[in-house]
């Protein structure tokens, strides 16, 4: 691990080969400690997948610059429509000006075509994007956790799924990787939190994330995690549907 910014904590992990977890650790009134996840795809067109809220976005940008120039940036994408998704995506196009954003169809027809500086690159359901080395496919997830935009990326060389908000786990001095179980910490914040929408079809979409075998887990809040991912997908659509 690699600390980008004494003063933050700011640190970047390379979680998967190319695939860098770069986080900062913060503390909420009133919830304590958390962390804000972003994950880069280095290669022939990189890939930023969430930029943190728009606040975090000098301490970000130092992190890529650490791993990669800022402006060979192609892509900036995210799950769906929040501030720690995509709250800093207009910073990102003006100093990476030949990037687009990235999104599911949903998100660019409610929101990001109007946002955004410059028009999106929406993906289709189960589309598969090249970005050299590493080939990123979406998969449309409305309202899991939450957004009917919201959708998540396999990156299926690395077998590496970018679950955003799925386990999500409170605290902000946890391991960048770790093999340990999160569905229990991920399960006791959702409890107190209840920022599931709680959707009828949670349980075919992961299943469907199940499908796709991914062996690390790039989780948007907390620790990412190596391991069998689908048997922890499917522990936690028992979980939601006890």
């Amino acid at each position: 691990m690699t600390v980008t910014n004494s003063q933050s904590g700011t640190n970047v992990h390379e979680v998967a080969d190319g695939i860098y977890r770069i986080n900062t650790p913060v503390s909420i009134e009133g919830a304590g400690g958390f962390s804000f996840n972003q994950y880069l795809i280095a290669g022939d067109e990189p890939l930023l997948f969430h930029t943190g809220p728009r606040k975090l976005f000098p301490l970000v940008r130092e992190a890529v610059g650490s791993v990669l120039p800022v402006e060979s940036l192609r892509y900036i994408g995210f799950s769906h429509v929040e501030a720690d998704e995509c709250g800093s995506l207009n910073e990102w196009l003006v100093v990476a000006p030949q990037s687009v954003p990235l999104c599911g169809t949903v998100a660019a027809m409610v929101s990001i075509s109007d946002l955004a500086d410059r028009a999106p690159r929406a993906l289709a359901d189960g589309e598969l994007l090249v970005l050299g080395k590493h080939c990123v496919r979406w998969l449309d997830a409305p309202h899991l956790p939450h957004a009917w935009e919201c959708g998540f990326l396999m990156e299926e060389r690395t077998a590496t799924l970018l679950c955003g908000d799925l386990f999500t786990q409170g605290g902000a001095d946890l391991p960048p990787v770790t093999e340990s179980d999160i569905l229990g910490p991920s399960e006791a914040f959702r409890q107190a939190m209840d920022y599931f929408s709680y959707t009828k079809h949670a349980g075919v979409m992961l299943e469907r994330l199940a499908a796709t075998n991914p062996k690390t887990l790039a989780c948007m809040h907390g620790s990412a995690w190596r391991g069998d991912g689908a048997k922890l997908l499917r522990a936690l659509a028992e979980a939601l549907s006890a």
